[in-house]
């Protein structure tokens, strides 16, 4: 039962996702931590958080995580095997589906001026929805639910901002942050 609710909910996130994984997050966040209540605001910030570091889309890469946890809570861990690729299948389905539609049909409807005007009218909304999903983050719904941001996350998050402005080298920034990561967050634990 439960392993048909992930299939169904990751099935209506991949049909009505649009814009990417960070547009997603808010579909997926609603349908995982406030409908169906699979984890906390905290483990699914955790899930994007390790969604984001590793390789292959966002959106693809939470929907194994969230799959896998569901399904383990559910029955162990081959249920969670089963739920994770249940869950990343359900949300890769709906974008194969109508890719294999569009490409058809993609010649002729290159310059419909309906078709430009219906995509230029999405633009606004996927900016909105990658927000709302980082406001979802940083501001949980629950308040039991901690975020993950703190005063050491904004001095961060300002500062990568001030260098990606000097055009500093993304990589430099992401191993600089990492470290200070470590000098922030581990080490006094540690010690």
């Amino acid at each position: 039962m439960i392993l048909w609710q992930l299939f169904l909910s990751y099935l209506k996130i991949g049909f009505f996702g649009f814009g990417g994984g960070y547009a997603m997050l808010s579909l997926i966040q609603n349908e995982v931590v406030v409908q169906h209540g699979w984890m906390t605001g905290s483990e699914f910030a955790d899930i994007v958080a390790i969604s984001q570091i590793t390789p292959g889309p966002i959106a693809i890469n939470s929907a194994t995580y969230v799959g896998y946890h569901v399904g383990s809570q559910a029955g162990g861990t081959a249920l969670g095997i089963v739920g994770a690729l249940l869950a990343t299948f359900a949300v890769c389905l709906p974008a194969l589906t109508i890719m294999m539609l569009v490409t058809r049909f993609f010649l002729r409807l290159k310059g419909n001026r309906l078709v430009a005007g219906a995509m230029n009218g999405m633009r606004p909304v996927v900016i909105g929805m990658i927000a709302a999903a980082a406001l979802l983050l940083i501001f949980p719904r629950d308040p039991a639910d901690n975020s993950f941001i703190d005063g050491w996350s904004w001095l961060l998050f300002g500062a990568v901002f001030a260098g990606t402005l000097r055009r500093i080298n993304p990589i430099l920034l992401i191993v600089a942050s990492a470290g200070a990561g470590i000098a922030i967050y581990y080490l006094p634990s540690v010690l």
